[in-house]
Formats: C-alpha cells, structure tokens, sequence
C-alpha cells in the first residue's frame, strides 16, 4: 500500500486544476527568469492574481473560518512548489499578519488585514541592525513617546522585500536603561512615513535586500503592536514561526522540514543534474559511466532525501548544509558549463546548479545563521545549556 498517495475527491481534483491554471497563467517562463535574475522572490502581478481569487485568505485563514482545508491547503502548497511561484514573502507577510491580529488594536486589524488578503498589502521584518548580528535583542534603534505618538530613530539591516511592502514590522528600544528583553516594543510603522530612507543592498548570491534608515519618524500609537517595552513577546510568535518551531497538525499533511520550499528546489536541481550527466556527449562518452560520478551522485541524492525529511528545525538546518555541500559537488561533477546562470547557451539543466549554488548561501542565514540553530537544538532539544 502507498501511504503516501491520498485519493482526491471530484472537488478536489476540480480545485487542483483551477489552481494548475491560474498559475500555468500568470507564473510564466518569463516570471521565473526575471526572479532568478533579480532576487526579488517577488512578482506582484502574480501576488495580485493570488489575492484577486481568493488564495491569500484561504491560505491564511483556518478552516473553520472558510480557509482551506487540509488537503487543499497540502494542493495549494504543492502546485506554488511546482510552479517556482516566486512567493517566499508571503510567509512574512502571512505571519506578521497573524502578529497583528493577536496583538493588534482594532481599528489598525480593520485597516491592514483586508489588504493584507486581497494582496495589496505587503509586510516585511525590521529586526537585524548593522552591529546587532544575530542578536536582535540588542536592539538600538529608539522609540520615544511624544504624546500619542513615538519618534523613532535608528537603521534596519536586512530588510528583505521592503520594496514591495506597505508596512515594516518593526522592532525599537523604548526603555534603554531597562533589562534586556523588556526593554523592547514593537511596531507596524508605514513605509511611506516622512524620515525613512531606504537603499537597496546586493547579497553576494544576487539577491536584493535593503538597509533603511530611520529618522524622526513619527508613528501614531495606533500603530504599536502589543504593550510598551512586551514587544520581545510578541516578536517571539512571529521568530518561532520563522525558525520553524511550531506544532504542525495531525493529518500529516504538512512539509516535514522546514524551509521544505528550498529543499524541493534543491531536489529539482539533482534531478536535472542526474539527467545531464547519463547524456552522451559528441564522442559518445556519459559522465554517469565514471563510478566516481555515480557514487557522489548517489551521495547528493541520499543527503537531499535525508534533509527533505527531517522535521521542523532540524530540516532547516539540514537542507541548509546540505544544499551548501552537494551544490560545490556537483558543479565539479558537471565542470564549467554548471557556472552558466539561466539563459545561458550551454548552461546545464537552465542553469538549475548554479542557481542552487547561489541560493545555498542566503539559506544558512535566513531567519538566523546555521550557527545560531544549532545552538537553539543544544538549548532547545538536547538541554546542553546556553553555549
């Protein structure tokens, strides 16, 4: 018996092709060429189309308050991975949405949630600042209460997709004399607030990210999140979601791992490299005839399979290093045409490998270095104690 072949209802194969065509529509060959030769991880004409049918709410909301269910929700997150819907901010924005529900005034939820699910609402995450590292609770930049509003000060480093956003969910210092962790309060500041500056920044992979800067800015109270000087509470829901530690359902119908979007990636990258080198070249010669090739090709496809089913943490980390070893790997397997990006003549695989390469390295420091995680897993999980 196959367990993992689940028999879809007439409705539900109704809705896997709706979803089939809607992205087949808008997330074109030329969608995917622009996002890997950008950075962006975004598409707004895709992101709107997502929105205008109903998908961002249904994604978000559970299902006993009309979002999906289980298994739509499971179809939905296979054909987006399928698809290479560029669509990794819609995390970020999906959990500082929550964020905001839980945390939030009344009137701030009525004015960002609709917007939010109908997809002209982006937000993104001030957290890390340019001599904070990892720590984002040594956190400098200044909130101070003028009446019933603050004045921010400071600068934001790593500020992904802040371009294409509404809103920063934005972390400040409100007491500095006070104890570190409870000196910490956050806010949904406006991005198009007079006083902040925003200068885009180039990973070494490609990939576009910004520093913005902040200065006098005023920011309504309305638009702080949670209580003055609780906010490590209330940024601590949106970081376990983002680090991957939280509960999953049941019905196993969830990704093991986490960041399981990267691993498939990953996993596709391998598939197209399996491809390439069981080809004959003009003298009739297969790289796969070199039991060298074979074995380091077994290797890169066993380690893809062990991260792809690690859970939860552990696979971030996983797939993170794995992704950064067997991506050097093959690339030597393959040679030189592997260094040829998308588009390129004679690039291997649509330039799948080189691609993988250059996304390895922003996956170890997403949300936290691999070095910061596997701290967590000593602290968290194998009670060793803080390092």
């Amino acid at each position: 018996m196959d367990f993992s072949h689940v028999e879809l209802s007439r409705e539900n194969r109704i809705f896997r092709g709706q979803t089939r065509a809607l992205l087949a529509e808008h997330v074109t060959d030329e969608v995917r060429g622009r996002d890997r030769r950008t950075g962006e991880n975004f598409d707004e004409q895709v992101h709107l189309a997502l929105g205008a049918a109903g998908y961002l709410a249904s994604d978000w909301k559970p299902e006993c308050d009309g979002g999906f269910s289980a298994i739509r929700r499971r179809i939905f997150e296979l054909e987006i991975g399928r698809a290479h819907t560029p669509w990794y901010h819609w995390g970020t924005t999906s959990v500082v949405a929550r964020v905001v529900q839980q945390f939030g005034a009344a009137e701030l939820i009525d004015e960002v949630l609709p917007e939010v699910l109908s997809g002209d609402t982006r937000l993104c995450l001030g957290y890390t600042e340019p001599e904070g590292g990892s720590d984002v609770a040594t956190c400098k930049t200044r909130a101070v209460r003028d009446d019933k509003s603050w004045i921010i000060n400071g600068s934001k480093m790593f500020t992904s997709n802040a371009q294409n956003s509404k809103y920063v969910f934005l972390l400040t210092n409100t007491d500095p004399q006070g104890c570190k962790h409870k000196n910490l309060t956050m806010f949904l500041v406006p991005l198009e607030s007079p006083g902040i500056e925003m200068q885009a920044i180039r990973t070494i992979d490609g990939d576009r990210t910004n520093v913005v800067f902040y200065s006098d800015v005023r920011v309504a109270d309305r638009y702080r999140i949670g209580e003055v000087n609780g906010g490590w509470t209330v940024m601590r829901s949106a970081l376990d979601s983002e680090h991957g530690i939280v509960a999953t359902g049941g019905d196993g119908l969830q990704d093991v791992a986490a960041m399981a979007g990267h691993g498939v990636v990953m996993a596709e990258a391998v598939d197209q490299i399996a491809s390439a080198v069981a080809r004959s070249d003009c003298t009739g010669r297969r790289l796969i005839d070199d039991a060298s090739v074979r074995y380091r090709l077994g290797r890169a496809i066993a380690r893809t399979e062990a991260a792809l089913s690690t859970p939860g943490m552990f696979g971030r980390v996983a797939i993170a290093q794995t992704m950064r070893d067997i991506s050097t790997d093959l690339m030597d397997v393959v040679g030189t045409a592997s260094a040829l990006p998308t588009d390129a003549n004679g690039a291997v695989g649509s330039g799948a490998i080189e691609h993988l390469f250059r996304l390895a390295l922003p996956t170890g420091v997403y949300g936290g270095t691999l070095e910061v995680f596997r701290n967590m897993i000593a602290q968290r999980e194998l009670r060793l104690g803080r390092p």
